[in-house]
């Protein structure tokens, strides 16, 4: 897996339109987020449909989602299934309202990672495996120091990627790619 022209190469290129320039060009920290959609289902194309502006929103659990401008780097299926949004030179809208380490707005310096998943379902493997390498990848060509989750940048906001989430798991396995 590598990084070229700010695209992984094996990763399904599926663009979205929110997106735009990162206003220093800094790229330094990696933000690991959870969802589905609808809530606690998995496999259909309602997150990739989000994120290109394509959502069907009327069904009740997705209504509120109506008209939302969001969108992520990347998202990686329970299957590992890899699937690029924005190229890692743009700032994709994955953050929110966030800061971490001392810094606000997180969207334009981080790079957002989307896993198929909620709060309190175990991730698959698979899912590992893909982000260790992603983030592996990313460090490498960018620099990047800091791996975090969508809860430490957006605490009041958000609880994802939850409990469910092993960051032991991520760090053992980053430490043999590194």
């Amino acid at each position: 897996m590598s990084v070229v022209e700010h695209l992984i190469d094996v990763a399904r290129q599926l663009p979205s339109p929110n997106q735009d320039e990162r206003p220093y060009g800094e790229i330094s920290l990696i933000v690991v987020h959870g969802i589905s959609l609808p809530p606690g289902e998995f496999g259909g194309q309602q997150v990739c449909e989000l994120f290109t502006n394509s959502l069907d929103a009327s069904c009740p659990e997705l209504a509120a989602l109506e008209g939302v401008k969001v969108s992520s780097h990347l998202f990686i299926r329970r299957t590992g299934e890899l699937i690029q949004f924005v190229p890692f030179n743009r700032r994709a809208w994955h953050a929110g309202v966030s800061s971490f380490d001392g810094r606000e707005h997180c969207n334009d310096f981080s790079i957002g990672i989307e896993l198929e998943g909620v709060d309190t379902i175990a991730y698959e493997e698979a899912q590992y495996e893909v982000l260790s390498d992603v983030c592996a990848s990313l460090m490498a060509n960018y620099g990047i120091m800091d791996i975090t989750s969508h809860s430490i940048i957006a605490p009041s906001r958000k609880t994802d990627p939850g409990p469910a989430f092993s960051w032991t798991t991520l760090s053992r396995k980053l430490a043999r790619k590194l």
